[in-house]
């Protein structure tokens, strides 16, 4: 680096913005031998970029935001944890009840791949759906759990069998002929619970025929209600889950095989009447430290936006110094010094708490059920709080070597990433129209891209080459100098200039702090000031109120 030019005061003519205010001023009010307005400027600026625990000893000022972000890291984590074990629970009974509707409600089904479930016989299919319906008849008699019918209004909500079809086909594959109508049409025929339904006479009572040369889906639609008992034990409200089920029977491909799949819907509402002995109230104590957390981090909130713009306020400031004092203009990273990215990052967490924290209310009291959302708001909140934890390590110039490292390298990455990132696209383009059709992994856009970074990752190398092959041979040989070209580009070439360019900048920035290099001239200026924090001056400090200390 090269040394940094010494700062000389000059002696400009005052100027004036349009809007009236001075921005440069006669050096004759102070003299070039006067340096106090210069030594005060300086003493503010070093006490800006102090840490908390020099802040206090310069002026006593107790350091609330710090011991609010270490308040913060306890009180988020335990209100992940209670939250997380909560959606287990919830989780947990809704994958089993997933489980045991496609054990009840899907003929011989077995533990196994979804897409592999199909009928192949139009016998098959009427099968499947009358089974379907006669287990909905008969659910009471058959499940093991606390399931039971959706009642409206004191009315049974029916089972709704509804099937999509062309308005008008006529296929004659044999003389590859064909004339269609693309509108699509829809019938639907409601079946009420607890009917009188022999199996014998299923199919004539309920009156469904289908056109197999026509048909493009059979989807079945039904509902059924249960309450979620695990909570009980947890000393939390019990749940009541209105599980929307669909059974679908999908026959777009018309190939000749009608994939069969069974999708559930949950609702959550709190349960209308419960009482649970020794058990009152409604978790009022996770209420309260809920809105205590919000509490907390909006109290952040306003301390970190309230630091950031004194810190734009000084860097507005500092420019005009040294316009007026050197006649130097501050560049764009010197003027980055002042935004202290780590309040941003505080600043970006806690309104993701603040949110996350309300809906969380709302699902506690069953107002809500946005269980996903949530459950990223609040993650997210809590990983950026521990990531924060970094900024008080970085306090200690061993630790704070990480923080600069990947501050300088970030945009070398960034521009290195977009160069790689082409390539990348290249690669993801051209392996999916070409080996989609013979390569389960290359089948859609969005497989490729995962299987080239698994590739690129040494991940499941072997199998993706041993799956080509049984392929035809020029697609065999393509696909051998496709992966062999990935693999050594990228793990070889991209991946070793990657932690190159990482590992220069941490070499570079240790280097620095070895030699304690000055890279810039604001840290020049700062580094003038040998006034230590304990010294008393920094409390006699007060804000300047000439024009040309606070220009405008």
């Amino acid at each position: 680096m090269d040394d940094v030019e010494p700062l000389v005061p000059q002696g400009p003519a005052e100027e004036r913005s349009p809007n009236g205010h001075c921005t440069r001023c006669p050096i004759s009010s102070q003299s070039p031998g006067d340096s106090k307005v210069v030594e005060d400027f300086r003493r503010r600026l070093k006490y800006f970029f102090m840490n908390p625990c020099e802040k206090y000893r310069a002026r006593g000022r107790k350091p609330w935001k710090l011991m609010l972000q270490i308040l913060k890291i306890a009180i988020i984590t335990f209100q992940l944890v209670s939250f997380g074990l909560s959606n287990e629970m919830m989780v947990t009974f809704k994958e089993e009840n997933l489980m045991v509707f496609k054990h009840l409600f899907l003929k011989e089904y077995k533990d196994q791949r979804v897409d592999r479930y199909a009928v192949y016989t139009k016998t098959d299919v009427y099968d499947h759906i009358y089974y379907v319906i006669d287990r909905f008849i008969n659910l009471q008699n058959l499940t093991v759990g606390n399931h039971a019918y959706e009642k409206i209004e004191g009315e049974y909500t029916p089972l709704t069998l509804c099937q999509e079809f062309f308005r008008k086909g006529s296929i004659s594959p044999g003389n590859d002929t064909f004339d269609i109508d693309p509108h699509v049409d829809k019938e639907c025929i409601s079946v009420y619970p607890l009917e009188p339904l022999e199996d014998e006479t299923l199919s004539r009572d309920i009156n469904f025929s289908l056109d197999f040369k026509r048909l493009l889906s059979v989807n079945i639609y039904l509902t059924l209600k249960a309450i979620n008992l695990q909570t009980v034990r947890h000393h939390e409200l019990p749940d009541c889950y209105a599980f929307s089920i669909i059974i679908m029977f999908d026959n777009r491909a018309h190939s000749g095989r009608i994939k069969i799949n069974l999708e559930n819907n949950v609702g959550i509402n709190e349960c209308k009447d419960w009482n649970v002995a020794s058990t009152s109230g409604k978790n009022n104590h996770l209420l309260l430290f809920d809105s205590f957390v919000i509490l907390a981090c909006f109290t952040s909130l306003i301390l970190c936006t309230r630091s950031v713009y004194k810190g734009s306020q000084l860097q507005y400031h500092y420019t005009a110094f040294f316009h007026t004092y050197f006649g130097k203009t501050v560049s764009w990273s010197e003027r980055m010094e002042f935004v202290n990215g780590w309040y941003i990052l505080i600043i970006v967490s806690d309104t993701l708490t603040i949110a996350g924290s309300a809906l969380k209310i709302g699902i506690q009291t069953k107002d809500l059920t946005n269980y996903d959302v949530c459950s990223i708001l609040l993650g997210t909140s809590t990983m950026l709080v521990w990531v924060g934890v970094i900024r008080y390590l970085g306090f200690f110039k061993k630790y704070n070597i990480l923080i600069l490292a990947l501050r300088a390298a970030f945009p070398n990455v960034i521009r290195f990433s977009c160069c790689a990132g082409l390539i990348y696209l290249g690669y993801c383009f051209c392996g999916w129209i070409v080996l989609g059709p013979y390569h389960e992994k290359f089948r859609t856009l969005d497989k490729v891209t995962e299987c080239l970074f698994s590739l690129i990752n040494g991940d499941d190398l072997y199998s993706t080459f041993q799956k080509m092959r049984e392929k035809r041979y020029m697609v065999w040989l393509f696909s051998r100098l496709y992966l062999y070209s990935f693999l050594s580009l990228f793990i070889y070439m991209v991946l070793s200039l990657f932690i190159a360019l990482i590992t220069d900048t941490y070499e570079t920035i240790k280097q620095h702090q070895k030699d304690r290099v000055l890279v810039s001239q604001l840290k020049a200026f700062v580094a003038e000031c040998r006034d230590q924090p304990d010294s008393g001056k920094y409390k006699i400090d007060k804000e300047p109120t000439c024009c040309c200390y606070c220009f405008g």
